[in-house]
């Protein structure tokens, strides 16, 4: 660098003039050498090359001078050291290469170890924490110093009632419950066990008309009762059907023919269980043909004892509060569905904004005078409304009724067919219900048909004479959210108070008006059912468990199938989502008996009645949507604070107030063993995991050589005795825990997120809480309805059960609550389950599902081909929200914009705190 930075300065130095001498004499120079050296080059060139050929025809004559023999010996020689050469050349690329396999397996296990000290270090931080969560519990539980009760031993008596003297006539009707039935029949533990006398065999009159279908339908209602008994001996309750099983006395009127009920006193009294008195029986008088004949009242002047009634006809002072009973005639077929006998809840407002249709049976003048004030207030109101207010009012039948001798007096008879009334009721708003004008009578068969009659049609009923009037069952049912009751003084504002209701208050009306309807009064087989359990609340014994599926194991108890290690994978040590324990069942026992023990809440569902009037579940039904505050409007009365999550993890990260608790995840597949075996791997060291159930749905049976990866918690494969759908919500008796998370096989799901979903479950324990949302919206092109939408959206009102936490209460209310005909319409075009729980937890709750995290979808893209891959999918999911509204009346579904995220979803946090959210 230094020479050529000096021939660069002495070459700048130079002058022009000595350049051009210097070039001159090197162009004339350098030929004269090139010329010379030339010239020596290809004289020796010529001489080297004669030696060179000399050289070789020598070498030549050599070789032709050798042996043939050696030659060949020579070549071969050569040969087999190119050949040995190249032998070595292959060992040695073998060697070469199973070094680089070795180098690479080892690199791999390395890996391997890698990745199991990390899985075995967050193991042993989850067992840490599982371990402080056990002392926890312990310190906990010796502080509290509140044993694990077992229920008592049942308790059943073991002789019938024993025989004791008749109580005087006159105190009859001051009879209570304290003072007139026998608790001792009835434990906590006994189970309510009922006793029904055969009206063939126990019949007091020989020839005895009996109506064959009442009695039919009776024997096979209460053969449907879990708390039917064949023991009398054992029997808490005694039930006696009178009315029509009993003996008519057949008079002939001028006009007509009429049959006398004629209760013959001492028959009743000779029943072979009577025990002199007649405690803990129910003399349930119903009726089903003319209702002003045989449900009229069966037991004026006559002695019953210490037994209760049940009939549709009361007087004041014969009406004995919270012992006897008011019940509907029975005017509904025997059991089954309904929903085809009611009409859509919506639109709101109808054609007639009040309707009625009677006839005041009596010719008193008396009784004519007192309501002589109501029709005219009534036809002026008529008249004087505006015209967009129609009325059908209607005082007199047309043909005219006959006026029957055994109507009450002053009540109103009903006109024409049961076909002509509900063809008017289907077009009213509102229909008017009038009290009898008699003001001695509280209720009477006429009015609690007409009751029937407005509720199965849609019809609010408005009760003018209400403050007065007994109700089905309404010690436990809450009628003013489905009657308007007012005293007749009330009539000159009635129209004032009907418009004033808007429409969202006129659908809420008339669908607790149905729900009433369908689940007390439909059938024959929901009176006797109401009936009994309204008996059970007084005594305050909860009801038998519910029946839980049997699931039939697809491995018999000696085999089971191989467990597989499934690999390891990546995980992070410093994250811990929970404590691994193991399996324990959610509380069962306590909460049947005191409804708030566990949870600090007062059960009541949103029909206004508490939920022991259901078949008790062995777990706690979710508390549902509204405050009771008092007696007021249903749903959950607080009563004071929770008693604590067990353990710090849980009272701070898991909704404080509530104990812990773990998740049953149910699994529907159909014969893809391999996609199965996928989804149980993933579920490996996935914390507060109880069990997994594997409902298989495939026709033959899964492989038995087929190894299931191990997750950690146990796995109960059962098979269904077909192939459908409604399979994913039965409640299996294998199902211990009230969390039940519904998956798909081929759904994808992290750890962390299912273990949030689990926390806000929790908190929401009476919602869908899950991750795919999708809603429904309204057919804008035909008006024809609701439409099935997936797209995205800033609302949803359904989160499938794909991938969803329910409450195990919802797979009984599914098989139970829901009318069969949904799910038949699954099984038909085996589709849209996931639809059908959404609308049975809306319409119970009246609240939308819980959507968390932005997921949308959890579907593998390398699993096989589902059902939700065929084209007709997404039509037929349009048809299941309309039919499915059809059957209820409604859609209730309800849209939210709600989604559930962590606390402090996308928060910066300090490094220093972020040990308590490792979470996030």
């Amino acid at each position: 660098m230094f020479l050529y930075e000096r021939f660069c300065q002495w070459l700048g130095h130079l002058k022009l003039s000595r350049v051009i001498v210097m070039v001159s004499v090197i162009l004339f120079v350098v030929p004269l050498f090139t010329h010379y050296y030339l010239s020596k080059y290809e004289t020796s060139s010529i001489s080297l090359g004669s030696s060179s050929v000399r050289h070789t025809l020598e070498t030549l004559g050599d070789i032709s001078t050798m042996n043939v023999v050696d030659l060949k010996l020579r070549i071969e020689e050569m040969l087999r050291i190119k050949a040995s050469v190249s032998t070595e050349l292959r060992e040695l690329e073998e060697k070469r290469g199973r070094l680089q396999r070795e180098a690479a397996a080892a690199s791999a296990k390395a890996d391997n170890v890698k990745a199991e000290y990390a899985r075995a270090t967050a193991e042993l931080q989850r067992l840490r924490v599982s371990a402080d969560q056990a002392r926890l519990a312990q310190l906990e539980a010796i502080r509290r110093d509140t044993p694990e009760l077992a229920p008592p031993a049942q308790i059943l008596p073991i002789q019938p009632p024993s025989i004791l003297s008749p109580i005087n006539p006159s105190s009859e009707i001051h009879c209570r419950m304290h003072s007139c039935f026998d608790y001792s029949r009835c434990s906590l533990t006994s189970g309510f066990p009922i006793y029904f006398y055969d009206p063939d065999i126990f019949s007091p009159l020989a020839g005895a008309e009996v109506d064959g279908f009442l009695k039919t339908t009776l024997r096979q209602t209460l053969g449907y009762n879990a708390h039917l008994t064949q023991n009398p001996n054992v029997a808490c309750l005694y039930i006696v059907l009178v009315g029509e099983s009993f003996a008519f006395e057949k008079s002939v009127l001028p006009s007509t023919e009429l049959y006398k009920l004629m209760l013959n006193e001492t028959a009743i009294k000779s029943l072979p269980y009577w025990g002199g008195d007649g405690r803990n029986h129910v003399l349930l008088n119903i009726a089903r043909r003319e209702l002003s004949v045989g449900s009229g009242d069966a037991f004026t002047g006559v002695s019953i004892g210490r037994a209760m009634i049940a009939q549709s006809t009361y007087k004041l002072d014969q009406f004995r509060p919270e012992f006897d009973l008011v019940t509907p005639p029975a005017l509904g077929p025997p059991g089954g569905d309904v929903w085809a006998d009611c009409v859509p809840i919506a639109p709101a407002r109808r054609k007639y904004l009040l309707s009625f249709q009677g006839s005041q049976s009596t010719t008193n003048s008396i009784y004519q005078d007192n309501d002589t004030f109501l029709i005219d207030a009534l036809q002026k109101m008529a008249s004087a409304g505006p015209a967009s207010d129609l009325f059908y009012l209607q005082f007199e039948c047309d043909p005219p009724v006959e006026r029957h001798a055994l109507i009450p007096i002053g009540d109103w008879s009903l006109c024409g067919t049961d076909r002509s009334r509900r063809s008017v009721l289907r077009d009213s708003t509102f229909v008017l219900i009038l009290a009898p004008g008699d003001s001695s009578y509280t209720t009477t068969a006429l009015l609690q048909a007409r009751i029937y009659e407005a509720l199965r049609s849609g019809a609010i009923p408005v009760l003018l004479g209400g403050d007065r009037i007994r109700l089905p069952y309404d010690e436990v049912l809450d009628w003013r959210r489905a009657v308007l009751s007012l005293p007749k003084a009330r009539v000159t504002e009635l129209h004032f108070l009907l418009r004033a209701l808007s429409d969202s208050d006129l659908l809420v009306f008339r669908r607790q008006g149905r729900v009433l309807w369908e689940r007390y009064l439909s059938s024959v087989q929901a009176n006797i059912d109401s009936l009994l359990a309204t008996i059970r609340t007084r005594l305050n014994i909860p009801a038998l468990p519910a029946s839980p599926t049997v699931g039939t194991p697809a491995f018999n108890d000696s085999f089971s199938p191989p467990k597989l290690e499934p690999p390891a994978v990546d995980a992070e040590p410093e994250e811990t989502l929970g404590p691994l324990e193991a399996p324990y069942p959610s509380p069962a026992y306590r909460r049947n008996y005191s409804l708030a023990l566990l949870h600090g809440y007062e059960m009541w569902n949103e029909w206004g009645e508490p939920f022991s009037l259901y078949p008790q579940l062995p777990w706690d039904p979710p508390v549902t949507s509204e405050a009771r505050f008092m007696g007021s409007a249903a749903g959950f009365r607080p009563i004071g604070a929770g008693a604590g999550g067990s353990g710090k993890e849980f009272s701070e990260a898991l909704g404080g107030d509530r104990p812990r608790e773990q998740f049953t995840i149910v699994i529907l597949t159909y014969e893809r063993e391999s996609v199965l075996a996928a989804a149980l791997a993933r579920l490996r060291g996935l914390p507060y995991l109880n069990k997994v159930v594997v409902v298989w749905n495939g026709v033959t049976p899964p492989t038995p050589a087929q190894a299931w990866p191990d997750c950690g918690a146990p796995v109960a494969v059962v098979r269904s005795s077909r192939n459908s759908l409604n399979n994913r919500f039965l409640p299996y008796n294998l199902i211990e825990t009230e969390a039940v998370l519904c998956v798909d096989d081929d759904a994808h799901l992290r750890h962390d997120e299912i273990v949030f979903a689990f926390r806000v479950w929790r908190e929401q324990r009476d919602r869908i809480v899950g991750f795919p949302g999708r809603y429904h919206a309204w057919d804008l092109n035909f008006n024809n309805g609701f439409l099935y939408n997936s797209n995205y959206s800033c609302e949803l009102s359904m989160v499938l059960t794909g991938a969803a936490f329910v409450h195990r209460y919802y797979l009984w209310a599914y098989w139970r609550a829901l009318p069969a005909a949904v799910r038949d319409y699954v099984d038909q075009y085996m589709n849209c389950e996931d639809i059908a729980m959404n609308f049975l937890v809306a319409h119970i709750t009246r609240k939308p599902p819980v959507k968390v995290t932005s997921r949308w979808t959890f579907r593998c893209p390398g699993c096989p081909v589902t059902l939700s891959a065929d084209e007709t999918h997404f039509h037929e999911r349009h048809k299941c929200i309309q039919f499915f509204s059809q059957v209820m009346g409604y859609t209730p579904l309800l849209s939210t914009q709600f989604r559930a995220d962590s606390v402090l979803f996308k928060t910066r946090i300090p490094h220093d705190k972020q040990k308590c959210f490792k979470f996030i």
